[in-house]
């Protein structure tokens, strides 16, 4: 068993455990507001782009697709892994990781990169998967140019035929307790046909409808990856908040039960002092 002097120590670490975990929880609160915004205010933007080019192409020419857009024989898939560089946060980057890992078994048919966004993904593929490359740098100075910059070079490859088709895999926020793990499919673009009827409307285009989706669609691919990473990282403060208050409850309860048994510990060793001394007080008494 225990002395008092270990338990008053473990009672002592856990309180420090405690303060730090609730001051990382007030921290990824802090963030997740502002996190919060910023995709809030993304989604219907990137909606819009992808509804623009919706019309414009269901009047364009279906000859001439764009190069983003055409669908080829699969032979080598690249995957876009969004994890964060830190830890402490739950299951949210071990999801993705989790997520990855069954895509690599769904295709195991054809050659596999990764593109890892983030540490974790990092750490998790270095190993035994084919990098493409490593993103991880993007979270020293996000925004959108840093991020154009690797969705450029995805863009690249694509069209040189590195890649016959790209999917980004990454935590979508909903709310501060709840991340949903999406897959989504990047390249090629999907341009679904409407086969509703619609009333034809005689559009004037300046410049032509081919230049417009030459400069929508790159668009589009860029705010889409940019929309992926926000959306990331808003869950990423969510779950570390979550993780940090369950973590801070557990030690609380901890904590409890550690005093709980100090007393008892430290009320027996005073009872069995005091029998000592009455006992060593008869034994004179009767000597």
């Amino acid at each position: 068993m225990a002395n008092l002097k270990e338990i008053r120590g473990r009672i002592t670490s856990i309180s420090s455990t405690m303060q730090i975990t609730r001051a990382m929880k007030m921290v990824s609160a802090a963030k997740l507001k502002k996190a919060q915004d910023a995709i809030v205010m993304l989604r219907p933007y990137s909606e819009k782009l992808q509804e623009l080019i919706q019309n414009v192409n269901s009047s364009s020419d279906p000859d001439q697709i764009s190069v983003y857009a055409q669908k080829r024989e699969v032979k080598r898939i690249l995957f876009i892994a969004v994890t964060s560089n830190r830890g402490l946060a739950g299951a949210f980057n071990s999801s993705i990781v989790k997520e990855l890992n069954v895509q690599f078994q769904n295709n195991s048919q054809y050659e596999i990169e990764v593109l890892p966004v983030g540490k974790k993904a990092f750490d998790a593929v270095r190993r035994n998967r084919t990098v493409y490359s490593n993103a991880s740098s993007v979270y020293d100075n996000l925004n959108f140019d840093t991020v154009s910059h690797v969705t450029e070079a995805v863009m690249t490859s694509f069209k040189e035929g590195k890649f016959d088709e790209v999917y980004v895999i990454y935590n979508k926020f909903v709310n501060a307790a709840t991340q949903e793990v999406i897959t989504e499919q990047l390249l090629p673009i999907s341009m679904p046909e409407n086969t509703e009827p619609q009333v034809e409307t005689d559009y004037i285009f300046e410049p032509n409808r081919t230049e417009i989706l030459d400069n929508l669609i790159p668009k589009s691919i860029k705010t889409q990856v940019f929309k992926a990473i926000l959306d990331s990282v808003a869950s990423e403060h969510g779950a570390r908040m979550t993780a940090m208050h369950k973590a801070t409850d557990n030690a609380q309860a901890l904590k409890n039960d550690l005093v709980i048994f100090y007393n008892k510990a430290r009320q027996a060793a005073i009872t069995n002092e005091i029998l000592e001394i009455v006992s060593g007080a008869e034994a004179l008494k009767n000597s």
